[in-house]
């Protein structure tokens, strides 16, 4: 199973960009999927995650009010729209597909994914 993650880049504190996550559609016909990020020498942390259908959404605190999850199942393609953005949104951005869930808690959301895609890197300048 291949996930693309496309849209990240560099931005200034304040602005706004939108990730896409692509994939094969029995993925996205069936997985709940969300996206992580890993800042530079640290862990990789959960940001947000999506139910099946669209229908369940799911935020970090840290990004909660900023940061927008949607699905396109027509389109095979799950987005992330982050605004506002902040120094501390710098990292690279995964999106992930997990057959059970959300909801997860922040602690096991990483463990509970099924596949992975690359990330693509967001670079947010104060």
């Amino acid at each position: 199973v291949q996930l693309q993650a496309s849209g990240g880049g560099l931005v200034q504190a304040g602005g706004s960009l939108r990730l896409s996550c692509a994939g094969p559609g029995d993925i996205f016909s069936r997985y709940g999927m969300g996206w992580f990020r890993q800042a530079p020498g640290e862990d990789r942390v959960f940001v947000a995650g999506i139910n099946w259908n669209g229908k369940f959404t799911s935020y970090a605190d840290s990004v909660e009010g900023r940061f927008t999850i949607s699905r396109d199942n027509a389109q095979n393609t799950m987005y992330l729209q982050m605004n506002s953005l902040k120094s501390e949104d710098t990292g690279v951005y995964y999106c992930a597909a997990a057959i059970f869930g959300p909801p997860w808690t922040t602690k096991s959301a990483e463990n509970q994914m099924d596949y992975w895609g690359e990330g693509t890197l967001v670079t947010v300048s104060s």
